[in-house]
């Protein structure tokens, strides 16, 4: 039994991914200080392997206990989130980056980082490859959220070749299912709601711009694949199937059997045009590829999240 750090544990993917390391036989310490996870999301948690610690990562902290993995995912990551929180993304990307991989040289441990797709910014490769340096603005209102991410990935490299700990960098690619917030600011939560309501689902621009949407289960197992892996350099995780998100929406309203209409509404600043992921990488060094398709993976969202959870009664 190996012992697992998931720093984020009550988030949308930490408590996946909370959930998958314990169904594999291993005991977790979740870390998080509910600033954008819940509760709610590891309350069906009641086993002895499994303890959370409400602790703030941007300040130094320890855990008296041998470490084998540390899985570091916390942080903002919704729109919504890091522009409510700006300065404490960029300390969870810098401080809590730092104090983590101190942690995990401390205990010898295989430290993964999740960084995101968001550190391509608009980019001007398609499908985007690991190689890829990016298209980022470091002083628009994104900006907070995509630094805090180039920084850890710089920093999880120095601690790497400068101090010999075991890192681990995977790239993640829109991810939904179970659990995301249905107000967090993103398409398919976002969509999900409004549809379920028979509401206008609102479309972001002329709805043109793509994404690639990876179901929380393919993400998890690619992420536990990759700690498993000794593989140091970055990873590109998610579903290469593209879609616009005009095509979302009408996914959305097919599966929902819905009424809803598509409004259109001004793009954000910094809106990525395009988002698809090369996984070529992922395929040689994991043997990974994506199992779920979008249209499987809104059913089962739908269906293991339940209705009154989609709309947000009773939920923030």
């Amino acid at each position: 039994m190996a012992t697992c750090l998931v720093t984020g544990g009550a988030g949308f993917l930490g408590s996946h991914l909370c959930d998958e390391l314990l169904g594999r036989g291993h005991r977790v310490i979740c870390v998080d200080n509910l600033e954008t996870g819940s509760l709610r999301n590891i309350a069906h948690i009641r086993r002895p392997e499994f303890t959370h610690l409400n602790l703030d990562i941007t300040a130094p902290y320890f855990v008296d206990e041998p470490v084998d993995f540390v899985f570091h995912l916390a942080s903002p990551a919704s729109p919504i989130d890091y522009l409510r929180l700006p300065l404490h993304t960029l300390k969870v990307g810098s401080y809590g980056t730092h104090h983590t991989l101190g942690l995990a040289k401390l205990h010898r441990a295989r430290f993964l980082t999740a960084s995101t797709s968001e550190v391509y910014g608009d980019p001007q490769v398609h499908p985007q490859p690991e190689s890829y340096w990016g298209h980022v603005n470091p002083i628009g209102p994104r900006g907070v959220y995509d630094e805090a991410k180039r920084y850890a990935e710089a920093l999880t490299m120095a601690y790497h070749r400068q101090q010999g700990v075991d890192t681990a960098i995977v790239r993640i690619f829109n991810t939904y299912g179970p659990r995301m917030r249905p107000h967090d600011g993103r398409a398919i939560p976002t969509f999900l709601r409004q549809a379920l309501q028979n509401r206008p689902i609102t479309v972001f621009g002329d709805g043109s711009q793509t994404r690639s949407f990876c179901f929380v289960s393919d993400l998890i197992r690619g992420i536990i694949a990759l700690s498993e892996s000794g593989y140091h350099q970055p990873v590109n995780i998610g579903n290469p199937d593209e879609y616009t998100l005009l095509q979302l929406a009408q996914a959305v309203i097919e599966v929902t059997n819905s009424s809803s209409e598509i409004v259109y509404e001004a793009l954000p600043t910094d809106d990525p045009q395009v988002r698809q992921p090369d996984t070529t990488l992922a395929q040689q060094i994991l043997g990974w590829s994506p199992e779920v398709t979008l249209l499987d993976g809104l059913r089962r969202t739908i269906d293991e999240a339940g209705i009154d959870t989609l709309v947000g009664n009773g939920l923030r």
